[in-house]
């Protein structure tokens, strides 16, 4: 339909009844959290919310001393804000799509970029895998979570998810990378041949590599990072923290 009345359009794009669910899908890149307690959402990722919720900042060392230097490291672009008490909060992240996803008593790593939101059952931590010199420009954020519970994932169009094997290892983009299994731990390879034919650190020179058992999803679309710039020295090693 090409023209609405104005009364139609309301009625139209209007809000859906809600679920039973925590979170529910209010359009395909709109999350509506039933929020009946607290849950943990990407700054800037809130769209509007209904009822009484209030939002704060991760406490200096509500999750520990390791945790607020990391964040430190990253800058304010890698953090998280709790919002708490009753309502209807809705969220989203530059019209990506967005999945639901359920943990049982196992573990996830998702790209800082593509996180949107964490129930507050589930553990998490701020992880990087720190850049190497001459291979890639920036360091690279996830957030590994662990345990029982429900979040949700940005992805740009739909996502694809491949198996992983001790004989079959898969090579990705890292802006292409969305989460893999909370137990494999990425290597960052170069591909020196590849770089100086670019002549930078693009996805085809610098890749990450998955070994062991698992899985890796991937999104159509080499994603521009959003994190702040690492201000603060951090060593050229690649290693987790």
């Amino acid at each position: 339909m090409g023209c609405y009345l104005l009364e139609d359009f309301i009625k139209s794009m209007g809000e859906r009844a809600p679920g039973q669910e925590n979170f529910e899908l209010e359009r395909d890149h709109l999350l509506r959290a039933n929020l009946r307690g607290a849950v943990w959402t990407r700054i800037g990722s809130m769209v509007a919310y209904t009822g009484n919720i209030k939002f704060t900042r991760e406490e200096a060392l509500e999750h520990g001393i390791s945790r607020k230097v990391k964040i430190s490291l990253a800058g304010e672009g890698v953090s998280f804000i709790k919002a708490e008490g009753v309502g209807k909060l809705f969220l989203a992240d530059r019209g990506k799509k967005v999945s639901i996803l359920k943990l049982e008593n196992n573990s996830i790593c998702v790209n800082f970029n593509d996180i949107l939101t964490i129930e507050d059952s589930i553990s998490w931590d701020i992880r990087m895998i720190r850049k190497l010199s001459g291979i890639t420009e920036k360091e690279i954020y996830n957030v590994k979570l662990e345990g029982t519970g429900v979040f949700a994932i940005t992805t740009h169009n739909e996502p694809l998810v491949f198996r992983v094997t001790g004989e079959r290892p898969l090579f990705t983009d890292p802006g292409a990378t969305v989460a893999w299994t909370g137990n494999m731990e990425p290597e960052i390879k170069s591909d020196i041949s590849l770089k100086t034919i670019v002549g930078r650190s693009t996805g085809e020179s610098a890749q990450m590599v998955f070994r062991g058992e698992g899985f890796v999803v991937v999104q159509p679309c080499e994603e521009i990072n959003s994190q702040e710039k690492n201000e603060k020295g951090v060593s050229n090693v690649n290693v987790y923290t």
